[in-house]
């Protein structure tokens, strides 16, 4: 999904609980990259690596001025002869530090190795988000570990004809969070974000990923 679609997305869902839960969420991610200035982690499964949200942070890092926005990517499994910023195992997060921040992101209820590690990662100081696929009683335990969540289950209501799964939610949080101007009206702040993404569209970031 390109940047301008997303833009349009935004637009048909203006008003809806789930454009106001994705700026809110993206607000408490921003707030808490660029208060700690800790860094930002992100994990996903074994299964479900979250290697295009890394990639779209990343640009939103370059393209709003918040470098604090720029994830490190930890998986479960690395592949030899990858790059450098590809290649960060499990291990990353028991070296991770108060500051810091961790966003999960899960399509189903993560497993018991994986909560263990979220939870020392939370006593150990650091601020846990989570972004997940579950229903409430399935994702119970991340839930309570997470100190916010945004939920996205299988079947997403919506007032609208556009269909919301876990992905494009996640297209909304990364370009919600390189947002921190003050709201204007929403006529304007739709033609101001259109023209910013011409700009960005035309000339993008050198790619990481």
């Amino acid at each position: 999904m390109d940047a301008v679609r997303v833009a349009l997305l935004r637009e048909v869902l203006a008003g809806t609980e789930w454009l106001q839960s994705t700026r809110r969420f993206a607000g408490t991610l921003r707030s808490s990259v660029t208060r700690h200035h800790g860094g930002l982690l992100l994990v996903g499964t074994a299964e479900y690596e979250p290697w295009h949200l890394a990639a779209h942070l990343d640009d939103e890092a370059a393209w709003s001025g918040l470098p604090e926005l720029s994830p490190t990517l930890v998986r479960h499994r690395v592949p030899p002869g990858v790059p450098a910023h590809l290649s960060v195992g499990l291990g990353r997060l028991e070296a991770t530090r108060r500051g810091e921040t961790l966003l999960v992101i899960t399509p189903q209820a993560p497993g018991e190795g994986l909560l263990e590690r979220v939870h020392d990662v939370r006593r150990g100081g650091a601020t846990v988000l989570a972004l997940d696929g579950t229903s409430d009683g399935e994702g119970s335990e991340l839930c309570a570990l997470a100190h916010d969540r945004l939920a996205v289950p299988p079947t997403v209501p919506s007032s609208t004809s556009t269909e919301l799964d876990l992905d494009t939610v996640q297209h909304l949080v990364s370009a919600a969070a390189g947002e921190n101007s003050p709201p204007v009206p929403r006529g304007r702040r739709f033609r101001d974000r259109l023209a910013r993404l011409a700009d960005q569209l035309t000339a993008p970031p050198p790619p990481r990923w």
